[in-house]
This record gives structure tokens, C-alpha cells and sequence, in this order.
């Protein structure tokens, strides 16, 4: 038995290290350069203050265009230098109307989506490089309503890419040079995203797995085998607790000091892409009730303009302005460059954030047979934290307080919900909590005691991913020298047998 174990540690070895030590070098560089997006921040600080003049044909007309009543939110923003308002359905659809003229926007032309980056980066020269559906730089799949991408290439001191929607004409992406350099030792490898965007697309996802679950075993087999191979208290004829010497014993001493993390890393892995969709919920959970009815036209009655006046009468300039419902009440939203955001509930006086008791009736409202525990989140905890802005989800809002509303449902759902929008944050059901210990702290060790005392967490992730590597690297080598040496004997052999016969 003992010797199939080592055969198959060795040939998983043989077929795996090097994609592990390529994991483990590109996780290094993820730590500090994450795959390119256009971040909320970036997104609010790159659009014009919303003007009064000439702005804008009234909503109402927007929402008495809509029979079914499925209209949730009317955003006003500007793209290519206009206002538009981009209107969002309880289906995930959207429309986006012209709000000068009250045309609907279908779909971008060239010199729009140049346009779309005058707006985006003012007396900036650029050059236009077509339309494509997918690069190296758009894999996310979150951008797949967006498709396809004018690509336009901006001669300023980042040397930025930007993507913009042929829909809509908002930019959805940018990606700096430096963004770029990093990615290809980065992301682009750590994510096998070479299968992406092309006739190997079907297979990435379980490629990817099937190769994390493979890797697992064989370090799960490298340890046992370690624990095994090491003499405590005696030694072997060399002199050693190994009996290893050279490459070998490197690799038997780094993988007893470092194994465990590196098997930890390696199956956390596989768990960040959900495999065979074990963190899934099977039924979301429903929030409508949440908003309390329909954006009608009554709930519209104030215009844009009288709008604006208030909110820059209170000395605030916003740059978006976002209708909804909350709890049966009309809601404005409107948010600065910087992402500032102030609230206006029902036509009233403008303010900081929302009542607590409206939030709190609104989230009872989901589920009205029994009363959700709810509780105000003053300071992060193990669920609700933030990251840094390039890491996976670190540009997500994480503001505090806020309220934490568990739900009863089949899946235990948490809601966490911003007292500053009125918005739903995020929505937690048991698998992603789950998924959160077997991915998140298990890979990128999100503990906050780690977290908020940086540079610990650097020093301990770059000390243990050296060891990773360490093994993956003398893994690879060894592997290499075995290949080899089999092809040597293999040459060996058919000389022999060619001399015999002549």
C-alpha cells in the first residue's frame, strides 16, 4: 500500500508542481495587484456634477411607460457628457433613456464611445481600437450585459485601457499599464484565464477544479508521506531524521514546516470556485417586499430639477441621483464625486442617513409570518469587513453602522443593509457564510485580528507562500530529474537492443 502511495504522490507531482508553484507565485503578486475593474470610487469621481440647465424630461413619463409594474430605481447619471436616466426592473433588466430628449438608448456608435471617454478622462489624448467581446482584461462575467466593448486606449501617465458598454456607453472597465504588466504574472495565470475567452471556454471552470482537487490530494498525500519518511528520535545512516539528501531532503523539511498551509491554500482554492455549486442556496431568497410597492408615477412628482435645488441647496453636489422605494416610502439618493451620499425620504428635508425604524420595517416586511432577528452592526466582525480596494471584493461598500437582518428561510439568510442608501449590501445564505471560512480566511486569511494589523498579515502570507513555493519549486525539479532519467534508461535500453541485433 505505502508503495502506491508514493507513486501516486510522485506522478501527481510530476503532472501538478509546476501549476502550483505558478499558483503560488501569481497569489503573491495578487496580493497586491488584483485583476483590473472600474471601482464605485473611480466610477462617481470620473462623472460631471448634474446640471439644471436644460435637464431633464420628467420621470413620471418613465414610469407610466411601465404596464407590468416592475420598475424598481430610476438613476440619473451622465454618459458621454449628457444626462441619462438608466431605469432598473425586478427582473435585472435595465433601460437607459436620453433624459434631454427622451430617446432610448440601444446601442453605441464609435464616435459615442469616444465621447463616453471624453467624459471619462477631460482634454486627454486617446485612440480608438475597435470593438471585441472579449481580451485578456474583460473575463468577468459580470460584464457580460455589456458586451460588446468599444476598447479605447488613453495616452495619459497610466497608459489606461477603457472598456465601454456598446448598450449603454458607460465605461465598465479601465486597466492602467501597470495593472496590465502585473496581471500576466498575476491573475491571468492564477485564474488559468488563457482557457477564457476562446474556444476553451466550456472547459476553464471545471478544468480549473478538477486540477485544484487533484493538487489537494497530492499534497494531502506529501504530508502523510513526510510524517511518515521522518525518524524522531533515530536516525538514518546518513545522519539525519531524513533520508533524503539534497533537493529531496529540501523538499521533505520545507513540506513538514510549510505542508499543512500549503495543502490549506491548495484546497481553498477549490473551494473559491464553488465546485459542483455546493455553496449555492437553492432558492434565493426574496426581497421585493422590501421596497413595499411599485415606482409608480405618483411616487415621482418632484422633477430633477427641484431635485438638484434641494440637495445643493444643502450644500451637497451630486453627480447621481437614484429613485427607489423603501418600506412604501419614496426615497432620493444622491451621491458626490467622492461617494459621499445623502438622502431625501418622500420630498422632505435632505439628510445624512436613513431612521432606523424605516430599515427595520422595511427588512420585517420580507418576511412577515415571524419577526427576523435584526442587529446594528457599529464595528466589523467575522462576516462583515472590509478589504483592500484590488482585492476580489474589496470595492464593495462596506460602511458602518449597519443592520444585520437573519431570516428564517431555508437557506438562513443574512441581509446587511446600508443606513446611508436605503440599499440591500449584500445577501448571505448559509453556503456563503460557509464558503467564507473554506475560502476567504482558509485563502487569503481574512481574520481581522490579521487584517487590521498589516504588515503582520504581509509578513506571515509572503513567509508561508515562499515555503509553498519552496515545495512546488523542489517538487518540479525532482520531477524534472525522474522524467529524465527514465528517458535516459528508455535510450539505454533501445541502444542495447539494437547492438544485439547486428
Amino acid at each position: 500500500m505505502k508503495r502506491y502511495l508514493f507513486l501516486w504522490h510522485r506522478w501527481l507531482g510530476i503532472a501538478l508542481c509546476l501549476f502550483m508553484a505558478m499558483w503560488f507565485f501569481s497569489g503573491v503578486v495578487m496580493m497586491y495587484v488584483g485583476y483590473p475593474k472600474l471601482t464605485p470610487r473611480e466610477h462617481l469621481a470620473h462623472l460631471p456634477p448634474l446640471a439644471l440647465e436644460g435637464c431633464c424630461i420628467d420621470p413620471v413619463s418613465l414610469a407610466a411607460d411601465d404596464p407590468d409594474g416592475t420598475l424598481q430605481s430610476v438613476r440619473l447619471t451622465s454618459l458621454r457628457g449628457e444626462p441619462h436616466y438608466v431605469l432598473g426592473y425586478a427582473d435585472g433588466g435595465r433601460v437607459v433613456v436620453n433624459a434631454r430628449s427622451g430617446e432610448r438608448v440601444t446601442s453605441i456608435s464609435p464616435a459615442q464611445a469616444l465621447q463616453a471617454a471624453q467624459q471619462f478622462a477631460p482634454n486627454t489624448p486617446m485612440q480608438a481600437q475597435g470593438l471585441i467581446d472579449e481580451d485578456a482584461w474583460t473575463h468577468s462575467r459580470g460584464l457580460d450585459a455589456e458586451r460588446p466593448l468599444y476598447r479605447v486606449q488613453l495616452q495619459d501617465a497610466e497608459q489606461r485601457l477603457l472598456y465601454i458598454s456598446s448598450q449603454t456607453g458607460a465605461v465598465v472597465r479601465d486597466a492602467t499599464a501597470n495593472e496590465r504588466l502585473w496581471n500576466w504574472v498575476g491573475a491571468w495565470i492564477h485564474w488559468l484565464y488563457p482557457l477564457r475567452g476562446n474556444w476553451l471556454q466550456p472547459a476553464w471552470h471545471n478544468t480549473v477544479v478538477y486540477l485544484s482537487a487533484a493538487a489537494t490530494v497530492m499534497a494531502l498525500l506529501g504530508m502523510l508521506l513526510g510524517v511518515m519518511r521522518w525518524r524522531g528520535k533515530r536516525r538514518y545512516r546518513n545522519g539525519s531524521h531524513s533520508p533524503y539528501s539534497g533537493m529531496g531532503r529540501w523538499h521533505h523539511l520545507v513540506g513538514l514546516g510549510a505542508g499543512a498551509l500549503l495543502v490549506t491554500w491548495i484546497f481553498s482554492g477549490l473551494m473559491s470556485m464553488n465546485p459542483w455549486s455546493i455553496f449555492s442556496p437553492g432558492e434565493p431568497l426574496d426581497t421585493r417586499a422590501y421596497a413595499g410597492g411599485v415606482l409608480g408615477p405618483e411616487r415621482l412628482a418632484q422633477s430633477p430639477a427641484q431635485s438638484l435645488q434641494r440637495f445643493q441647496a444643502s450644500g451637497f453636489d451630486p453627480v447621481e441621483l437614484v429613485w427607489r422605494r423603501v418600506a412604501g416610502e419614496m426615497l432620493l439618493v444622491a451621491q458626490d464625486a467622492s461617494g459621499a451620499t445623502r438622502v431625501s425620504l418622500g420630498g422632505g428635508p435632505v439628510r445624512e442617513r436613513l431612521p432606523a425604524a424605516l430599515l427595520e420595517r422595511a427588512a420585517a416586511a420580507v418576511w412577515p409570518a415571524v419577526e427576523p432577528p435584526m442587529q446594528w452592526l457599529n464595528a466589523y466582525d467575522f462576516y462583515y469587513y472590509p478589504r483592500t480596494e484590488h482585492s476580489m471584493l474589496g470595492h464593495l461598500a462596506k460602511p458602518l453602522p449597519v443592520l444585520r437582518v437573519e431570516y428564517p428561510d431555508g437557506a438562513r439568510t443574512w441581509l446587511h443593509i446600508d443606513p446611508y442608501t436605503g440599499e440591500i449590501l449584500s445577501q448571505a445564505s448559509s453556503g456563503r457564510r460557509t464558503s467564507r471560512v473554506l475560502f476567504a480566511l482558509l485563502h487569503s486569511w481574512d481574520w481581522l485580528p490579521l487584517l487590521q494589523n498589516r504588515p503582520l498579515w504581509d509578513v506571515l502570507m509572503l513567509g508561508f507562500s515562499i515555503g509553498g513555493l519552496l515545495i512546488s519549486l523542489t517538487g518540479t525539479v525532482m520531477g524534472w530529474r525522474r522524467l529524465r532519467s527514465r528517458a535516459a534508461a528508455r535510450r539505454r535500453v533501445r541502444l542495447q537492443s539494437a547492438a544485439l541485433r547486428y
